[in-house]
């Protein structure tokens, strides 16, 4: 089974943080090594973080109609600051996974896991 695993933003991650103040190296450091875990376990497939998104772009759809938004984007909770592709046997073992994880912000913050569709969905 395929699924992201969403960090949400929070007010913090929209500031782009990443001075290199001790807390944010620590914080790196120990998500570099859960990483490294996912990895040798043959469960990430991809991930990243993202920049805040003052440097982002949103393309609204309506019929034919394209506009283009520029960010930031006013609800952080609604952002998504980083993510993961992960290939797990189920959602107990991508939950089991995300309660491992190093917090990914100082202070309060969600990941969110949700399922990808794969082919035999629509068959």
């Amino acid at each position: 089974m395929r699924v992201m695993v969403l960090v949400k933003a929070t007010e913090y991650s929209e500031k782009n943080p990443f001075a290199p103040t001790p807390e944010n190296l620590a914080m790196l450091e120990a998500m570099g090594k859960f990483n490294e875990e996912l990895i040798k376990a043959g469960v990430m497939r991809g991930g990243d973080g993202l920049r805040p998104s003052s440097e982002g772009k949103r393309v609204a759809f309506d019929g034919p109609g394209r506009v283009v938004i520029d960010g930031p984007f006013a609800e952080t909770k609604e952002l998504v600051a980083g993510f993961w592709l992960w290939e797990v046997k189920d959602m107990d073992e991508a939950v089991a996974w995300v309660k491992r994880c190093p917090n990914p912000m100082p202070g309060p913050s969600e990941i969110e896991i949700r399922p990808l569709y794969e082919m035999a969905d629509f068959q």
